[in-house]
């Protein structure tokens, strides 16, 4: 079933206008400047939440890829294009990198090399892409509820391209979608731990302001043990 679906997305469901858009919505290095900026401005003039969320996500973002890269030495599970023929799209070199949106990819089967294509890329499992976007998904939905996840679009998309790709198959991108929607959940939970038993001890000012890291100030009202305090500071309000 696994290459059955992976054969019919990479092979049979193609076209030109897809193998443009999937390959740009995988390349990282294309959007690395966007989400730079927009990283920046959010930490410029974002307020709490928003620069609580960019710190969620980039730590576990840091985690997520340290976990990522033991997984994948220690499973080293084979990606499609090192153990048989695939279609791969390859977008053209360009500087700066966005220039490439105006070239047509190049399209070929990684056989049609010597072993070049099955040395140089690492493990299939898991998968690199989707561990970081999943993490990016579970943060935004986290802090902006129903806007936020809009984003896992985003995530399955990209998901889907690295199928599309032939980087990897359709079971490495389920699991690691569960894998990862998992581990970030549990280092949100800590870090909401460690800022509500910390904050209120260092910061104090600061905790009664925002006595939740992720939860808003209304939903804070609602957990148990904080109506006393979160009707206080509507009080102060």
């Amino acid at each position: 079933m696994d290459q059955a679906i992976f054969h019919l997305i990479n092979e049979r469901w193609t076209n030109p206008a897809l193998d443009l858009f999937m390959a740009t919505l995988s390349n990282i290095e294309i959007w690395t400047p966007l989400l730079i900026v927009v990283g920046l401005v959010t930490l410029l003039v974002g307020g709490f939440k928003a620069r609580a969320c960019i710190f969620c996500l980039l730590f576990s973002l840091l985690i997520a890829e340290q976990f990522t890269g033991i997984l994948k030495s220690a499973i080293d599970r084979h990606r499609p294009k090192q153990v048989q023929s695939v279609r791969m799209v390859e977008l053209q070199k360009a500087r700066p990198e966005f220039l490439t949106l105006f070239k047509k990819p190049t399209i070929r089967y990684s056989d049609q090399t010597d072993q070049t294509d099955r040395n140089r890329s690492g493990p299939s499992f898991p998968s690199g892409h989707v561990a970081d976007n999943t993490a990016a998904a579970v943060c935004l939905t986290l802090f902006y509820r129903r806007r936020g996840w809009l984003y896992w679009i985003m995530t399955a998309a990209i998901g889907y391209s690295r199928i599309y790709l032939g980087a990897h198959w359709p079971s490495d991108v389920v699991a690691t979608l569960f894998l990862a929607a998992g581990e970030t959940f549990l280092i949100l939970a800590a870090l909401e731990l460690i800022w509500r038993r910390g904050a209120q001890k260092w910061a104090p000012g600061v905790y009664g302001r925002h006595p939740s890291l992720i939860v808003d100030v209304g939903q804070v009202s609602n957990l148990p043990g904080n109506h006393s305090q979160v009707g206080n500071l509507r009080h102060k309000e």
